[in-house]
C-alpha cells in the first residue's frame, strides 16, 4: 500500500455525559473527506482510544467504515499493553474492512527491540494487512530501533512507519538505511524536514480542523518540489503546533479547534480536562491568524 497525502487522526466526539456522540463524528468525517484529505485514522491518540471500552473500540471501526466506505483509505489504530489485545483489535479492524492498521509500541511495558518486533509480526501473522508503524518514544518510553525494523523486514506488511521521536538523526536513519519503509511525518514542527527527506504522506492531527492548511504544505512540498512556498507555509503554521504542543494538552486544544469550526467535540474524557478560558481564546487567536496567512499564500499563488 502507497500512503500518499494527509492522513487524519480522526478526534472522537463526547456529549457532556462522555458518551460517545455519533451524529458530529460523522460530521467530522464528512468534512475531512470533503476538503480533500487523503486517509482517516480511527482509534488513534487524538481519538482518545485509550479512554474506550473495547465494545467502544470495536463499535467507532464499524461506524467509520460506514460513514468512509471506499471514499479513501481507512486506517485502524490497534494499540494495547498485551499483543492479545492489539491482535484481537486487528482482527475486528480486517473484519470490518480496514485498508491498513497501525501498530505502536506496546505502552509502559518497555518492550526491548526484538520485543517490540514480536508483538508487530505476531499482529501481522493474525491478520496479513498492511501496516503503518507507530514509533512515539515520547509516550511509549522506547524507540522501535534498528533491530526492530531489521526484524520486521521479513513480512512486506510493514510498509510505513509514523515517525514521531522528534529525532533529526532518526529520520535521516530512516530515510537512508530504510528506503523500502515509508516515511510518514508524526513530528508536526518537523513536517519540511521529512518532506524534504522523501515523505510522502504526514499523519496530522491539526488537520481535523485545519485540513486546508496542512494539504497545502503537503501540495507544496511533495507534489510540486516547491520548498519556498512550502517555508511560507510553515511558517505561517509553526505558532499552532506551539501551541498544540505546550502544556500537554494536545487532545483537548484538537477537540477545540474542531469545535471552532462549527461540530462540537465535547469535553475529552477523564483524567483529561477541558481547555480554561485562557487557553482557548489562545488557540482561537492563533487559528484565527493561520487562516489569513494560508489565504494570503494561496491567493499569491494565483
Amino acid at each position: 500500500m502507497r500512503f500518499e497525502g494527509i492522513y487524519t487522526p480522526v478526534v472522537t466526539p463526547y456529549y457532556a455525559d462522555f458518551s460517545i456522540n455519533r451524529e458530529n463524528f460523522e460530521a467530522v468525517v464528512e468534512r475531512l473527506i470533503a476538503a480533500g484529505v487523503h486517509g482517516i485514522i480511527v482509534a488513534g491518540t487524538t481519538g482518545e482510544y485509550y479512554a474506550q471500552s473495547s465494545e467502544e473500540r470495536v463499535e467507532m471501526m464499524r461506524f467509520a467504515r460506514e460513514i468512509v466506505g471506499t471514499r479513501v483509505p481507512l486506517i485502524i489504530g490497534t494499540g494495547a499493553i498485551r499483543t492479545e489485545d492489539s491482535i484481537a483489535y486487528a482482527e475486528h479492524a480486517k473484519a470490518v474492512g480496514a485498508d491498513a492498521i497501525l501498530v505502536a509500541t506496546p505502552p509502559y511495558a518497555y518492550p526491548t527491540g526484538r520485543e517490540i518486533a514480536l508483538h508487530a509480526l505476531a499482529i501481522d501473522r493474525a491478520v496479513n494487512l498492511p501496516v503503518m508503524l507507530y514509533n512515539y518514544p515520547g509516550r511509549m518510553s522506547v524507540n522501535m530501533d534498528e533491530e526492530t525494523l531489521d526484524r520486521l523486514g521479513r513480512s512486506p506488511n510493514f510498509c510505513a512507519i509514523k515517525e514521531s521521536s522528534g529525532d533529526p538523526n532518526r529520520l535521516h536513519m530512516l530515510a537512508r538505511d530504510y528506503p523500502h519503509i515509508q516515511l510518514s511525518c508524526g513530528m508536526d514542527d518537523q513536517a519540511l524536514e521529512f518532506f524534504a527527506w522523501g515523505a510522502r504522506s504526514w499523519v496530522c492531527a491539526g488537520s481535523n480542523f485545519a485540513p486546508e492548511a496542512h494539504i497545502a504544505l503537503y501540495e507544496a512540498c511533495a507534489v510540486d518540489g516547491d520548498f519556498t512556498r512550502g517555508r511560507r507555509i510553515m511558517s505561517a503554521m509553526l505558532p499552532l503546533m506551539r501551541v498544540l504542543e505546550q502544556g500537554g494538552k494536545f487532545v483537548q486544544c484538537i477537540k477545540h479547534g474542531v469545535t471552532m469550526r462549527g461540530i462540537d467535540c465535547g469535553p475529552p474524557r477523564r483524567p483529561l480536562q477541558p481547555l480554561g478560558k485562557d487557553d482557548k481564546r489562545q488557540l482561537e487567536e492563533v487559528i484565527r491568524t493561520l487562516d489569513r496567512a494560508i489565504a494570503e499564500i494561496k491567493e499569491d499563488g494565483k
